[in-house]
């Protein structure tokens, strides 16, 4: 995160040239030091130089804080992390929140192993606490419980996702797809577990085929998949859309969070961390319940995996 700073060359007059403005370029300043100084400038690479604030004095051959001098091949420095969309008392509440549930559903299992109902929801508890091997195994006793709720058990496919099973969730989202054929965010997941296992080639190739209406903005966040429509595309819709704002809002959080988790997957993670960081502010996740709130959670434990990502990028050596 050092600024980079171009070679010193020996016999150069070092006398600091102070110019006003926000970017300079270098070739212009050598030949203002050299009207100075009375000679004649070689020809150098042009390179720029930026600096935050529009007026501030820019000293030539040095590298003040807040610069970025190109040259050389010296990399930028790495864009600084947005603070986090919770604060950390917030996430401290909510984990002891999921913490005390799981503690209390373990309890009311132990008391009676064939409740379905504790065991689906510890089942989510544990989800949301990124304890996805745990949350895989309650929601498969779930099955065993019921086994006629194993094609439409959406969130074991998810929590197979996020165990690294991208076969299993791949085929869990297949049999959902028998449940129901509508829902283009099955498909979505389908997309996102058969590109893990296989790769993009295949999962556009195998992409489901949906003919009847879904509700928005899926029909536009599929089409992102066949490659149809583009993400800026698709939040421009949403904000020309002739909706009220209630509506407005819930597009933008399912948009934010699939565009964020479809730019993860293609290996953008700055552009992943922006999006998420949208759907998981999102007062209507935030508020919601049910499935949509699953999904806010969704969101949150992705922007949480994509940042530990940059930040551990950010402290290996350029």
């Amino acid at each position: 995160m050092n600024a980079a700073r171009g070679p010193a060359s020996a016999g150069r007059d070092r006398r600091p040239l102070v110019v006003c403005g926000g970017v300079v370029g270098m070739s212009a300043a050598v030949f203002l030091v050299a009207a100075a100084s009375g000679k004649a400038p070689a020809v150098e690479e042009p390179v720029r130089m930026r600096i935050s604030g529009p007026t501030a004095p820019i000293v030539l051959g040095e590298a003040p804080p807040g610069f970025l001098a190109l040259r050389d091949g010296a990399e930028a420095p790495r864009p600084a992390l947005p603070a986090r969309p919770l604060g950390a008392d917030e996430v401290a509440r909510l984990e002891a929140r999921l913490d005390a549930q799981i503690a209390e559903l373990t309890k009311q299992i132990a008391a009676d192993p064939a409740s379905f109902g504790a065991v689906s929801q510890r089942g989510d508890a544990l989800f949301f606490r990124a304890r996805f091997k745990e949350a895989v195994a309650d929601y498969d006793r779930l099955v065993e419980l019921d086994p006629k709720v194993d094609a439409s058990h959406w969130r074991r496919g998810i929590a197979y996702y996020y165990n690294g099973q991208y076969k299993e969730a791949a085929a869990q989202f297949e049999r959902y797809h028998t449940f129901d054929d509508v829902d283009r965010e099955n498909g979505i997941w389908r997309y996102f577990s058969q590109f893990r296992a296989d790769g993009r080639d295949k999962a556009q190739a195998g992409l489901l085929k949906y003919q009847k209406d879904d509700r928005e903005p899926f029909p536009a966040i599929y089409a992102l998949f066949e490659q149809r429509t583009t993400a800026a595309e698709i939040l421009d819709a949403i904000r020309a859309a002739k909706i009220d704002e209630t509506e407005r809002d819930k597009r933008r959080f399912y948009a934010s969070l699939y565009l964020g988790l479809h730019a993860e997957l293609e290996d953008r993670p700055r552009e992943a961390l922006a999006h998420l960081h949208e759907a998981v502010s999102s007062p209507w996740g935030q508020k919601s319940s049910g499935g949509p709130k699953y999904m806010w959670h969704v969101g949150r434990i992705q922007y949480d995996l994509v940042r530990a990502r940059l930040e551990q990028a950010d402290k290996q050596p350029k």
